[in-house]
C-alpha cells in the first residue's frame, strides 16, 4: 500500500521544499520507491532544487487536461521520481485542480511512498494538497512566527484526519534568541523527528540545482535527512556511493514557457 505523506509548513521560506527534496532522495537511497509530487503550483521550486527545470510535460499540463500523469514523471537524483509542478506562468490559467483526484487514482499503488510538497499556509491550494495525505511532516524554523503558523497547519490537518508524524526543525541556530527544540515540542505537542542545523552551503547547492545529500553526503545535514528517512521506514542505512551531478539553471525561460524539451531519463 502506498504511503502518502504531505510535507507542510505554516509559512513560506522555512525550507519545506528543500526538506522534501532531500528526504525523498534519502528514502530512495534506502531502496524505497519514492515519488515526489510538487503541488505548490503557484510557487514551484522543487524542480529548481533538483535540477529538473525546463521539462515540457509537468503537473500543469496534466491538470490542464493536456497530458497523462505518467508522462510527467521524471527520474531525479538518487533514483527518486519527480512530478514537477511547472514554471510556466501562462499555463496557470488552464489548470483545473479538481483533476488531482484522478492523478492520485493513477499513482496510488505504483510506488511505495508519495511525498507531497504542499503549498505553505492555509489557503485553498494548501488544503487541496493536504487532503490526499494520510500522514504529515511539519517543517518549521525556531522563530515564534514560523512556529505559530505551523501550529495552525497542524491543528487543521488533525481535523482532516491526517496523522501528524512529527516536526522537522529546520535551520536550528542553537541560539538563546530562538526557541529550543524542547520548547518547539512542547508548543507543537508533537515529536521532533529531525533537527537540521543552519548551513550556508544549502544556498549554494540550491543555486546549482544539486541537493546537499548528493553534493555533500557526509555533511551533518545529509546525515540528518538519512536518519529521518531511516526512522520513517524502519531501516538501517550505510551511506552509498552517490554520483555527483550539476545542472545549468534556465528558470527564466521556464517562467515564460519557452524552454526546449530535454530528453527524459529512462530507468535501466
Amino acid at each position: 500500500m502506498t504511503r502518502v505523506i504531505a510535507v507542510a509548513s505554516g509559512k513560506g521560506g522555512v525550507g519545506k521544499t528543500t526538506v522534501t527534496a532531500n528526504l525523498g532522495i534519502a528514502l530512495s537511497l534506502l531502496e524505497e520507491d519514492v515519488l515526489i509530487l510538487d503541488m505548490d503550483i503557484n510557487m514551484a521550486n522543487l524542480e529548481l532544487i533538483l535540477g529538473l527545470e525546463g521539462k515540457q510535460v509537468t503537473l500543469q499540463e496534466v491538470l490542464a487536461g493536456e497530458e497523462n500523469i505518467q508522462n510527467a514523471i521524471y527520474e531525479g537524483p538518487g533514483g527518486v521520481h519527480i512530478v514537477p509542478a511547472g514554471l510556466s506562468l501562462p499555463n496557470l490559467k488552464y489548470i483545473k485542480r479538481e483533476r488531482m483526484e484522478k492523478v492520485f487514482d493513477q499513482l496510488i499503488g505504483s510506488v511505495d511512498i508519495i511525498l507531497i510538497d504542499s503549498p505553505a499556509g492555509l489557503e485553498r491550494d494548501a488544503l487541496a494538497a493536504m487532503s490526499p495525505a494520510d500522514e504529515m511532516i511539519l517543517v518549521t524554523t525556531p522563530e515564534v512566527t514560523s512556529l505559530t503558523d505551523t501550529l495552525k497547519t497542524k491543528l487543521l490537518a488533525e481535523r482532516m484526519g491526517i496523522n501528524i508524524l512529527g516536526v522537522v526543525l529546520n535551520r536550528d541556530k542553537n541560539d538563546r534568541d530562538f526557541l529550543s527544540p524542547e520548547e518547539v515540542e512542547a508548543i507543537m505537542e508533537a515529536p521532533i523527528l529531525c533537527i537540521i542545523p543552519e548551513d550556508t552551503e544549502l544556498i549554494k547547492f540550491y543555486a546549482q540545482g544539486t541537493p546537499i545529500i548528493i553534493e555533500d553526503p557526509e555533511s551533518e545535514v545529509s546525515h540528518s535527512f538519512l536518519d529521518l528517512a531511516s526512522y520513517l521506514v524502519d531501516k538501517d542505512y550505510l551511506m552509498p556511493e552517490i554520483p555527483k551531478k550539476s545542472f545549468i539553471s534556465k528558470f527564466i525561460d521556464g517562467l515564460m514557457g519557452h524552454v526546449p524539451l530535454k530528453p527524459r531519463r529512462q530507468k535501466g
